[in-house]
């Protein structure tokens, strides 16, 4: 009988799962695999994370608080503070051991009200009220921000996004009469 030479065998690779978080949005997952992505501007993401049970997830508000009592609209802070940390404790996280990263809140316009840093008050905050340690900040300034955090691991990378000037498009001639552009 031929022996077939035993060889090692590796664990298959197991490719992440990329899930973008829009503005209004938040996401929360146990699994590895998955990574948490958004770009920011005067935006804010809050990241948060149980190290004991290995959940995350994160939200992406476009502003802190309605300016009216119009009722709940999720892409206000005041909603998705509360949703994040619901949706965390739904999936097993202790509200004791979370911790908090904040992303965002660029004000972008020179001469327009600083929406970004009133963004970023509110966040700084809600979690100081809610008493979740905040362990990195990444907050003001005017560039946009790309962030990816892996929720299992509390892990969050971010990334200032260059200011890129487009060429501005050639005009185009104007037609004479009658005639026809086809395009």
């Amino acid at each position: 009988m031929l022996h077939q030479p035993i060889t090692p065998t590796t664990p298959p690779v197991l490719r992440p799962v990329r899930l973008t978080v829009l503005q209004g949005q938040a996401r929360v997952s146990g699994d590895p695999r998955v990574e948490l992505t958004t770009v920011l501007g005067s935006c804010i993401a809050c990241c948060l994370f149980d190290p004991t049970s290995n959940v995350g997830g994160m939200n992406h508000f476009l502003l802190a608080e309605p300016n009216t009592q119009n009722g709940v609209d999720e892409h206000y802070g005041v909603y998705l503070m509360e949703v994040l940390i619901n949706e965390m404790l739904a999936y097993g996280a202790s509200r004791q051991a979370m911790r908090a990263h904040l992303y965002g809140g660029a004000n972008m316009h020179a001469g327009m009200s600083r929406i970004g840093s009133a963004n970023a008050a509110f966040a700084s905050d809600f979690l100081e009220r809610e008493r979740i340690i905040v362990v990195r900040t990444s907050l003001g300034g005017v560039q946009a921000r790309r962030v990816e955090f892996r929720p299992a691991r509390g892990q969050a990378r971010c990334r200032v996004v260059d200011e890129v000037v487009s060429a501005q498009p050639a005009p185009r001639p104007a037609a004479s009469r009658g005639d026809v552009e086809l395009f």
